[in-house]
């Protein structure tokens, strides 16, 4: 049972953004004034990754830790109202990014995930060093 009702339930999920998010904004910045040079959402790559950089034959996913259930996350938790609905939700999009990363691995793509939560104040700096270092 939803606690909202159908149209407000509707209405949160609309504002809630796909592609330009605040932390693709974030890695984007850093990648972009540190010289690399990336494409966005390729659509001809398995999963569409957020961030493309073909030089490195790198493609990087930036992954909200609610969206594709982050275990053991403190920003990760299970709905109260809906749960086998949500279970299910994050169990397909955790297949699904399983799956895409083997085909993009198979092509001969490097893949980075950077969860939401190591883009946090605390750990922002070491994350997006530690890319660089995992891209070059």
């Amino acid at each position: 049972m939803d606690i909202h009702s159908h149209r407000v339930r509707s209405y949160n999920m609309s504002c809630i953004r796909a592609k330009n998010t605040k932390p693709e904004l974030i890695v984007r910045r850093f990648l972009f004034t540190h010289g690399f040079r990336y494409r966005l959402n390729v659509r001809n790559l398995p999963g569409t990754p957020d961030i493309v950089l073909p030089k490195y034959k790198t493609v990087i996913f930036v992954n909200g830790c609610f969206w594709h259930g982050h275990i053991g996350c403190k920003c990760y938790s299970i709905p109260k109202t809906n749960t086998e609905w949500w279970l299910k939700k994050i169990d397909d999009t955790r297949n699904r990014d399983k799956k895409v990363n083997i085909k993009l691995k198979l092509l001969g793509w490097r893949v980075i995930v950077i969860w939401t939560c190591m883009l946090k104040p605390k750990k922002l700096d070491q994350t997006l060093y530690d890319l660089i270092n995992h891209i070059t």
